[in-house]
């Protein structure tokens, strides 16, 4: 079999060389880039590329964009943990703080009402807290804070800054018992406000009081206000008391008249013990019939 004259199929014929291609696209390349510098000619294509292959270049993003947002997210989520746990933390101080401020600001408004009882009756006296109500549950009676030591003796009249709590019927060292304005056995003279006429008010053990033992055509109304009287001698005159609340003339020779006391007697926290201005004379001897007797 002869190939003589035989001429090879146009693909394998050769083309300029390599080195010339290279040359070639290469200034083609030039050309179209200073032409596209000058004239922008191909802005229109970029940006219809930039426009197609957009959801490529999304899709491609989109494991490393999870990734970092949920790490940031995480990371996020623990800071603001911390942060709320921070803020609680903070509240709960600032209010157990508020609590403070606002039970300070209370009894320092409590004491200074105290002290200006204290200079309005003029006489030496002493503060004291109230630590708990008696365990008698059949007597009105507390125990405060303060006693012999501190100068508390029994007998005293003890106030708050609206007027007469009780009185000191047992002292101890350190401590003292007061018993309450409100107890049935408690008693105290007094006097109205308005005209000067005098009684003794009884506490009845139920929160109010009753002036016994005045006469029913006795010039005490509804609203009077009832101070001591002080001649019991143990009781500085003009403390307020309490206040007439209801009068019953129609019952018996005697009327009967209800008051509730002025003082926070069952509520009280902080009170003041009144001292004597003098100690009461003694009782005068009985007469010589008497004696005989």
């Amino acid at each position: 079999m002869s190939f003589v004259g035989h001429q090879p199929p146009p693909i394998f014929k050769r083309g300029p060389a390599p080195v010339a291609r290279l040359f070639a696209f290469v200034a083609i390349c030039l050309a179209l880039l200073v032409a596209d510098l000058r004239f922008r000619y191909l802005e229109v294509m970029r940006n219809a590329l930039s426009v197609v292959t957009y959801p490529l270049q999304m899709a491609a993003a989109t494991p490393a964009d999870f990734v970092r947002n949920a790490s940031r997210y995480f990371a996020t989520l623990l800071e603001v943990q911390i942060e709320n746990a921070d803020l609680r933390r903070q509240q709960l101080t600032s209010g157990e703080r508020l609590l403070r401020f606002e039970l300070l600001e209370q009894e320092n408004a409590h004491l200074r009402e105290l002290l200006g009882m204290s200079r309005r009756v003029e006489v030496e006296s002493i503060a004291a807290d109230i630590l708990y109500n008696a365990p008698d549950p059949f007597a009105r009676k507390v125990i405060l804070d303060r006693g012999a030591q501190q100068g508390v003796e029994p007998g005293l009249a003890v106030v708050d800054p609206k007027g007469v709590v009780g009185q000191v019927t047992r002292v101890h060292p350190v401590q003292s018992e007061v018993t309450l304005l409100t107890d049935r056995t408690q008693s105290i003279p007094v006097s109205v406000v308005r005209n000067g006429v005098r009684g003794v008010l009884f506490g009845t053990g139920r929160g109010r009081l009753e002036m016994r033992f005045v006469l029913a055509d006795a010039d005490i109304r509804e609203g009077d206000q009832l101070v001591t009287s002080g001649l019991d001698g143990v009781f500085v005159p003009g403390l307020p008391v309490a206040a007439v609340v209801a009068v019953d003339r129609e019952t018996d020779a005697f009327a009967r008249i209800e008051a509730t006391p002025l003082a926070a007697v069952e509520t009280s926290v902080q009170v003041l013990v009144i001292g004597r201005t003098a100690y009461p004379p003694p009782p005068p001897p009985p007469p010589p019939a008497a004696r005989e007797r």
